[in-house]
């Protein structure tokens, strides 16, 4: 009976060390990845402007003289191309000094303003304007429309400037986009890739374990029956 046991827990357990040893596999080397890389650097903060000097906020007008039907839940004193603007409700941008409304920003000012936070002197190759990011896309979760400015450099490195806000997004290089294509793998997140919650994680996670506790009890059950053969 202990050998037939032994028998089927050796089954199990090739079967399951077969089954998701790949993934093992792939939690290996993005963790591995991971552990090796600068978070800093992966972020892109090598490639910002550290200090960027903005005129002073002066002669502001009120908030309140903005728009007569405009119903204030919201706003936010930001600079755009170094002028005062005010980001109202989430969607509308007003000029600090003026009032006027100001339009979505064009290819030419989000260029300025990727000028203004990238550092380094690089070409520009093209100024692309994204309505749509899909679950896989470096740009995914972030406002639309956007300003994707594609740069001349070997990493491939693009700025992005939301083109209602005139605020800069983010900026995505090669090492990023390693970073990205490992996470999907280490959460199994497929779909999006920034679900750490997922059923097929979960799912894994638990033949994980049973692999391990199949691995023990082998261990066991061999040292019983060495022993026995002993006497």
């Amino acid at each position: 009976m202990r050998k037939n046991n032994q028998y089927y827990v050796r089954k199990i357990h090739r079967f399951l060390g077969v089954f998701i040893g790949i993934q093992f596999l792939l939690w290996t080397i993005s963790g591995l990845y991971f552990s090796w890389t600068d978070i800093d650097e992966i972020h892109g903060d090598h490639f910002h402007n550290e200090h960027m000097m903005h005129m002073t906020a002066s002669n502001l007008v009120d908030p309140g003289s903005l728009d007569s039907t405009l119903e204030i839940s919201s706003l936010e004193l930001r600079f755009v191309l170094h002028q005062p603007h005010y980001w109202v409700n989430g969607k509308n941008l007003y000029n600090a000094q003026t009032a006027e409304l100001k339009g979505e920003i064009t290819e030419e000012e989000a260029k300025e303003i990727a000028k203004i936070y990238i550092k380094g002197n690089f070409g520009i190759k093209e100024a692309e304007y994204l309505t749509q990011a899909g679950p896989h896309h470096e740009y995914r979760g972030r406002p639309l429309p956007a300003w994707a400015i594609h740069y001349d450099h070997p990493e491939n490195l693009v700025a992005y400037i939301d083109a209602k806000s005139g605020n800069f997004e983010r900026v995505r290089h090669r090492s990023w986009r390693w970073f990205d294509f490992l996470w999907m793998f280490h959460t199994m997140d497929y779909a999006g890739r920034d679900d750490f919650n997922n059923l097929l994680l979960r799912a894994f996670s638990l033949f994980g374990l049973a692999t391990v506790f199949s691995g023990f009890t082998l261990f066991f059950m061999s040292r019983k029956r060495k022993r026995k053969g002993l006497y």
